[in-house]
């Protein structure tokens, strides 16, 4: 039998869990649409070679309100979730293997932490880096395959990443490899495609999905960052490259009856959950026609979830509200040889 403190550890965990998570979720099957546009397809996914290495930056942030309150005992209190992360990955790619129009890569990542404040970040808010030292960079090592269709295998050393290092991490890789899911025959000016995915995070609503629509909307010159003035100057008199900007918008859709929606797992634990969940996000990629890298990409996420959770007997309840916003910004700085490498 679950008291009411138990009831409430369990749904906080599983609350906690899908707040980490619900905008990490591009990695998935996509519904092929016709288009109108008479303009030539165009192959997005990464054309990469073994032995090379490129530079991201990642700033990813996450606010997070949740709110209790129960009539048997003291309200639960939780905490809010703050992650706030701004990292370098340097990618190498270690073996790429061509499939198709696409290809299977194995690549080796170095996750280096920077400062917030060093973007012009507000150095009073709490963050995941906030009790590093200013003079340390933590460095750490990933090694990892992506497939042709966008799925994750062979997942190494992630395990030395925090919670919140991992959400990052998995941010980029979500956009880095979005054009796994893009119709298999490429795409074209004008062009707009579904894809749609069951939400695979713990929650206490049942039968969420995201139900996704893509369309390229047009072309424009690629817009690159750069770590170190050298490589400025290096491009300097090249010709600019030209992107694709893809604008992805996604809704959450609860599928379960609000007056029942309780998941599998709460059941086994002969709990039942009453409530609502709603969320959006819109992505807005720049991908180079000529490498298929993403060269940057934004998210901007919202989500919202109202649940009573109970005992199967009805003895006791919680009330549960969470509001969670996130954005996410990835950026291509430069081509560059892992330190020490």
């Amino acid at each position: 039998m679950h008291n009411i403190e138990s009831l409430g550890d369990f749904a906080m965990q599983a609350m906690r869990v899908f707040a980490r998570t619900f905008v990490c979720a591009f990695l998935l099957a996509a519904t092929f649409q016709p288009a109108g546009s008479s303009a030539e397809r165009v192959n997005l996914f990464p054309k990469l070679r073994a032995g090379q290495v490129i530079t991201y930056r990642i700033r990813f942030r996450v606010d997070t309100a949740l709110a209790s309150q129960s009539s048997v005992v003291m309200p639960l209190v939780p905490s809010p979730l703050q992650v706030d992360v701004l990292a370098n990955v340097r990618v190498e790619f270690m073996e790429v293997q061509s499939a198709g129009s696409k290809a299977l890569i194995h690549a080796r990542m170095q996750f280096e932490v920077l400062h917030p404040e060093a973007e012009g970040g507000d150095s009073g808010k709490q963050s995941s880096q906030e009790n590093a030292s200013p003079d340390v960079t933590p460095k750490k090592m990933v090694e990892f395959t992506i497939h042709s269709d966008g799925q994750l295998t062979d997942v190494k050393g992630d395990g030395a990443l925090s919670p919140e290092e991992h959400q990052a991490w998995a941010e980029w890789v979500s956009l880095f490899a979005m054009a796994a899911v893009f119709p298999e025959k490429g795409i074209k000016r004008g062009e707009k495609w579904e894809s749609q995915e069951t939400e695979k995070a713990a929650a206490p609503i049942a039968g969420l999905t995201w139900l996704r629509r893509s369309t390229y909307v047009q072309d424009e010159a690629c817009e690159r960052q750069h770590l170190e003035s050298g490589e400025q100057a290096s491009m300097a008199g090249q010709a600019p490259e030209t992107c694709a900007v893809i604008v992805t918008t996604a809704a959450l859709r609860q599928k379960s009856s609000k007056k029942d929606a309780t998941p599998e797992d709460f059941k086994l634990h002969q709990l039942r959950t009453v409530g609502t969940a709603r969320g959006t996000n819109q992505v807005i990629a720049y991908i180079s026609l000529k490498t298929g890298l993403v060269v940057r990409a934004t998210e901007e996420a919202s989500q919202s979830m109202d649940v009573m959770l109970e005992k199967a007997d009805g003895s006791n309840r919680v009330h549960y509200k969470m509001d969670a916003k996130s954005n996410a910004e990835v950026l291509l700085v430069a081509d560059a040889p892992l330190i020490g490498h």
